[in-house]
């Protein structure tokens, strides 16, 4: 169903022009030349699949919104031409972004296929990480946003970590974890004699992590004795959450993944200051550790309103306060519509809660919300499709003339290929053998049909 409204939207828009002249086609013979010579992107796309084609229009945006700023080089190669390129660099599904670097490993870029994240992860990414501070003076201007202005508008959180010269595994672990983070967060590391300068101004004990806050002014400190990269990753992960965020699309899955029961307020447009006072004085007061407190813009998603018909038969007004426990009964709570969504409303009503002596409205069926339809390893079906190919029967000494003559018998034969499953047929313009590119011409006419 997914991809069929991927299709649709392609070819509504089959007709807009794109400037694809911004980015740089490679080919099997220019990709090593290319990544090697500059620091790049790539895209990874199949030129005859939809979403493919979908996430090339927002991969030309971002090389709309970057002409004349990157020093990145934007490139894509298409991977249904030039399958031995792609099945070399590790690509085996569309589509896919990879950075490479000089000196470094390529990193795929895992963020949504959208113009907004891929430009954040191109804009972060020109510089390396960890940064490397040498001066306490340098280290505040990093802390209070001033040292990289320009990225603070793609990252609202600057991670700053603290090590003596001595703490040799545990700046190991803070590089890899700033590796993996890069595109997402801007981090830094500080590991001069003077460091207890820093740590002793922010009550942090070596080793130690430092958060800024830039939109809130608030620096904080977090302990990292006997963490690990991968717990450095998750402490920093955690800390970008908000306290009361509005759930998109884009944002819930970042929400999902803590396992505690939604507390969404839904609202036609922004909420009232008040609501919002009386549920962020109730997380500052550990009221809601328990729970993920959050707001749904109806305006803004409106799949919400989708959301409501399946918790509400007549749907109530809004705003409207529900507690789901999407991941243990799946029961949905309702805020009664006739209180104040006030701290000491809420308050009684979660005790209630907590007691069972609320009665659900309604309880959510228990399934796996998985894709419609699973994800298609195409090169290897290519390669299969080649190794079954390989085996049959040919003729070495035929001429090319006769295997034109032979191929274009085939294609007449409209019956055989009726018989033959549509994904044979696709992978068969894939093969790049000599005797296939001797074939183009009829194949190009298959194409058409």
């Amino acid at each position: 169903v997914q991809d069929d409204e991927v299709a649709e939207t392609v070819f509504r828009d089959r007709k807009r022009k794109l400037p694809l002249e911004l980015t740089v086609e490679l080919t099997e013979e220019t990709f090593n030349a290319t990544v090697m010579a500059s620091d790049s992107i790539v895209l990874f796309y199949a030129g005859w699949q939809a979403v493919s084609v979908a996430f090339l229009q927002s991969y030309i945006d971002v090389a709309v919104k970057l002409k004349g700023t990157s020093t990145m080089l934007l490139t894509r190669i298409n991977c249904a031409d030039w399958s031995d390129v792609c099945t070399k660099q590790n690509v085996t599904e569309f589509p896919i972004v990879k950075m490479y670097k000089k000196g470094e490993n390529p990193v795929s870029y895992a963020g949504m296929l959208g113009t907004k994240d891929l430009l954040k992860f191109i804009q972060l990414n020109r510089i390396s990480y960890p940064m490397n501070i040498t001066s306490i003076q340098e280290a505040e201007e990093y802390l209070s946003g001033e040292l990289y202005k320009d990225l603070i508008s793609y990252s609202s959180v600057s991670v700053l970590g603290l090590f003596s010269p001595t703490m040799t595994t545990a700046k190991e672990d803070f590089s890899e974890a700033g590796n993996y983070l890069k595109g997402y967060v801007i981090t830094g590391i500080y590991s001069e004699e003077d460091v207890l300068l820093l740590s002793n101004k922010y009550a942090a004990s070596l080793p130690a992590l430092l958060l800024a806050r830039h939109t809130e002014g608030k620096i904080e400190s977090i302990p990292l004795a006997n963490t690990h990269a991968e717990d450095i990753v998750q402490i920093v992960t955690d800390a970008l959450l908000e306290m009361f965020p509005e759930i998109t699309v884009e944002n819930l899955p970042s929400y999902f993944r803590l396992q505690k029961p939604l507390l969404i307020l839904f609202s036609d447009g922004s909420i009232n200051p008040q609501y919002k006072k009386a549920i962020l004085t109730l997380v500052k007061q550990k009221y809601l550790d328990s729970l993920t407190p959050c707001w749904l813009n109806l305006k803004n998603t409106p799949v919400g309103r989708g959301i409501l018909r399946a918790y509400f038969d007549p749907l109530p007004p809004l705003p409207l306060l529900v507690l789901v426990n999407l991941h243990s009964g799946g029961q949905v709570f309702a805020f009664p519509s006739d209180q104040a969504i006030i701290e000491e409303n809420l308050v009684l009503w979660l005790k209630k809660l907590e007691a069972g002596l609320e009665n659900h409205i309604t309880i959510l069926p228990a399934q796996e919300w998985k894709p419609p339809l699973p994800a298609y390893d195409f090169l290897s079906m290519m390669d299969a499709a080649t190794s079954q190919r390989s085996t049959r029967k040919i003729p070495q000494c035929m001429k090319e003339t006769d295997v034109q003559e032979n191929d274009k018998e085939q294609h007449e034969d409209k019956s055989a290929v009726r018989k033959e499953p549509i994904e044979t047929l696709r992978i068969k313009h894939w093969n790049r053998s000599n005797w296939f590119k001797a074939a183009e011409k009829s194949f190009r006419h298959d194409k058409e049909l």
